[in-house]
């Protein structure tokens, strides 16, 4: 499905294929050659998605352009299965496995893998070549590799990246009712998009 959102539709190559139950919202420019399989969502918020030639997207994978934060995705990258593209920016030949979530501001340099339910913090850099093991967290420019059991050890790193900042617009602490008041209203813009041809 393609639907208009703030006045931008969607721009698709004749070489390109969407799935039926995909959705392609507002200023999304795919590549030549690219695929979005079947539940996927590519949506630009209020900053673009632009996809690379011959790149896939997979079932029910989510990418998510932002205004300060644009969904960038290179050539010949696979998006997995599940995975999650927020605002983030993906070089040549990544491979993001099932899962996988990437964060406002980072960056997956070429032929970077992200395995299985892996994280790439906001604001960090995994640098070129580099395998994100499954279910580790990478944060930081240039990003350090944390297991899962090194909390203490990744919240140094974590707390100076400014996840609320970045990804909300607010200062840490702020409170869930004043995140969740500022996100209903930066969603209800879609109550006026419309599917297009």
């Amino acid at each position: 499905m393609l639907m208009e959102h703030r006045g931008r539709r969607p721009v698709v190559p004749a070489s390109a294929y969407v799935a039926s139950s995909a959705v392609l919202c507002g200023a999304v420019v795919l590549g030549e050659g690219s695929r979005v399989l079947h539940g996927a969502v590519l949506t630009a918020e209020n900053g673009e998605v632009r996809v690379g030639q011959n790149s896939v997207v997979m079932e029910n994978a989510l990418v998510r352009g932002r205004a300060d934060h644009p969904a960038l995705i290179g050539d010949a990258v696979l998006v997995g299965p599940h995975a999650h593209v927020n605002g983030a920016t993906v070089e040549d030949e990544v491979f993001i496995a099932t899962g996988a979530a990437l964060f406002p501001g980072s960056v997956a340099c070429a032929g970077a893998e992200l395995r299985i339910n892996s994280v790439l913090h906001v604001n960090s850099r995994l640098a070129a070549g580099t395998v994100l093991p499954i279910g580790w967290i990478a944060a930081g420019d240039p990003a350090q590799l944390f297991s899962p059991d090194r909390h203490e050890e990744l919240w140094q790193v974590q707390r100076e990246l400014d996840f609320p900042g970045t990804v909300y617009g607010v200062p840490r602490g702020a409170s869930m009712r004043d995140i969740m008041a500022r996100q209903s209203e930066y969603y209800g813009a879609h109550v006026t998009d419309r599917e297009v041809d």
